[in-house]
């Protein structure tokens, strides 16, 4: 998603401002552009494309001593990808960035136009730089002017703008998308996220909704709530691996036994911040989440029901907000994001909150906006994922699921004590059966060049294996761009096999502990329609046309993040094969951080 980085002080601004937007590459983008004011000369840059592109245009340009800027990478919402709609937008003597979508827009546009202002872009950022000098008109102090600004735009916003008027402060302001204001040596900084402050800042504000304001030397002290910054540089590097993806694929080993830490062990189950008391008198859980998230909510609903003994509604959080939905008292909402900024899931949190239902968040970002808005958290710890199609964040998601649902099942007496050691022993083999077998990885670096044509896929598969087929075709649409569809497997009969054929690929995940010879009849249905099947498994099938073996597993958990792994590999090899950029795959973005 778009991404914003701000700098006060006397260090390079160009530097500073371009490493800052390349920690912010992984959010996805399709424009780049920053804004750099000194000694009341402002000056704007601009590029379509990777940051390379604004390098190149900038390579002639240097600033000396104090300044201030700011700086911006795009994703389209309200116009095409072009040099016109990238930001920052500029007004006579100002310039803005922003996030978000501003509602209102288009009646702020029409009255500015009939006021004689001239509009350069089809977004609807630029009218903020606009309606805020058409404010100072009436008003000699820009801050007043801003503010007025502020409160008459309507929408999601995280915005920074510079202004001639008042060379010397970066005015911002927050509602519903990140923005991050933090001090280190070098000076003042701002950002959407952590990512580019590594290194850079040891303090940090994290703004809250309805911050305003502005920033100048020296006025860092005057926030409230500094705290320090503590994230690890290695995370943001991909450690000689070709692509962040390949990277956090293999890292989930070590990643989910962080996830883990100090909360399974052989005797319980212990999440922070959570206990019975938060549990009691719930009687039913409604879990919201987008993309990836939703398929490990549907992993959940299994686990959840299974060892909770408690019904579970899974809910798409874009379809959720907009349909008449019935809330029940006695019932726990919970938000699964990877960010703790997704837009459609924010919004349906605090949109149950004014039912006063307990809450509760899975998130991988502390300080997150849907952290902060959460009565509880449980925090998934895998770090920093920079590749745009998550797969360490799935993992820890699904394991964090796996673990409430003991947890709860252990809180309400539902499992003994032979029981809850058998599933913290289960937990621990699952997270070692995701380390990645070299010689599997090779295989299926050779099977791939096998599925790169046809026209295309099916993932199928039963119970948990189920939405685990919907995130192996997702992960393939991704960064592949070819067509794929989770199926349940038993619904093959029911429609979908009417595309089976010869130029057909299908993806059976066929686990030895969970309904294999359901599964074994239903690929029977594909094979016998020419299909080509590639069967992921521990057991040999005969009718596959190609197989690749996981190792022998004593729980279909187990089975089930090993085959998460191979079908993340599959996804990677097939993507890189077809010559595709896997960690920023086009159209989409790491964080969706707009409706």
């Amino acid at each position: 998603m778009c991404g914003i980085v701000g700098y006060i002080g006397k260090n390079e601004i160009k530097e500073i401002l371009l490493n800052g937007l390349k920690e912010l590459e992984y959010r996805g983008y399709d424009s780049a552009g920053i804004a750099v004011l000194q000694d009341r000369e402002l000056s704007t840059f601009k590029a379509v494309g990777k940051i390379i592109n604004l390098e190149n245009k900038l390579k002639d340009f240097s600033t000396q001593g104090f300044g201030i800027g700011i700086g911006h990478t795009r994703w389209a919402t309200h116009g095409k990808p072009t040099e016109a709609n990238a930001h920052p937008h500029i007004a006579e003597f100002s310039n803005v960035v922003h996030n978000g979508i501003i509602e209102n827009y288009q009646e702020i546009k029409e009255m500015l136009q009939a006021k004689g202002h001239h509009f350069l872009s089809q977004t609807d950022t630029e009218v903020i730089v606009h309606l805020f000098e058409e404010n100072l008109k009436n008003c000699d102090d820009s801050f007043k002017a801003f503010k007025k600004t502020i409160d008459t735009i309507k929408g999601a916003y995280a915005i920074l703008l510079i202004s001639k008027k008042d060379s010397t402060k970066i005015f911002y302001a927050k509602n519903g998308s990140p923005l991050i204001i933090a001090r280190g040596e070098g000076g003042i900084y701002f950002a959407s996220s952590d990512a580019p402050l590594i290194g850079l800042a040891q303090e940090v504000v994290y703004l809250e909704d309805g911050d305003i304001g502005f920033m100048q030397e020296g006025d860092f002290d005057k926030l409230q709530n500094i705290q320090p910054l503590n994230i690890n540089k290695s995370f943001a590097q991909k450690d000689g691996y070709r692509y962040f993806m390949e990277k956090e694929i293999y890292e989930q080993h070590s990643v989910l036994l962080e996830t883990m830490m100090g909360r399974v062990s052989e005797d319980r189950i212990a999440l922070e911040n959570l206990d019975r008391d938060f549990f009691e008198g719930i009687e039913s859980i409604t879990i919201c989440a987008c993309g990836t998230s939703y398929h490990s909510a549907m992993v959940g609903k299994y686990l959840l029901e299974r060892f909770a003994k408690i019904r579970v509604n899974v809910v798409i959080a874009s379809e959720f907000r907009y349909a008449d939905f019935v809330i029940k008292e006695n019932e726990l909402f919970i938000t699964i994001s990877q960010s703790g900024e997704t837009a459609d899931t924010l919004e349906a949190l605090k949109l149950v909150k004014k039912h006063h239902l307990k809450t509760l968040a899975i998130c991988n970002v502390d300080n997150s906006s849907i952290v902060r808005e959460s009565d509880r958290v449980i925090l998934t710890r895998v770090g920093i994922e920079k590749g745009v199609a998550s797969t360490k964040a799935f993992a820890s998601q699904v394991l964090v699921l796996w673990m409430l649902g003991v947890f709860i099942a252990q809180e309400k007496k539902l499992i003994n004590a032979q029981e809850i050691k058998e599933q913290a022993q289960a937990m621990l083999k699952a997270t070692k059966a995701t380390k990645v077998d070299s010689k599997l990885h090779e295989r299926i670096k050779r099977l791939s060049k096998r599925y790169l044509h046809g026209h295309g896929f099916f993932f199928i598969g039963r119970d948990v294996f189920f939405p685990l087929a919907l995130e192996g075709a997702l992960k393939l649409k991704e960064i592949s761009y070819l067509h794929a569809e989770g199926y349940a497997s038993g619904e093959m009969k029911h429609g979908p096999i009417a595309l089976a054929d010869s130029h057909l690929f299908t993806i059976a995940l066929m686990p030895e502990h969970l309904l294999f010879e359901k599964i074994k009849s239903n690929i029977e249905e594909l094979s016998a329609r020419d299909a080509t099947i590639c069967v992921i498994s521990s057991q040999e099938c005969e009718v596959a046309d190609d197989m690749i073996f996981i190792p022998k597993a004593s729980s279909y958990m187990e089975e089930f993040f090993s085959m998460m792994v191979a079908l993340q590999i599959l996804a990677l090899e097939i993507a890189i094969k077809l010559g595709n950029d896997v960690d920023m795959p086009r159209n989409l973005a790491k964080s969706v951080t707009v409706e």
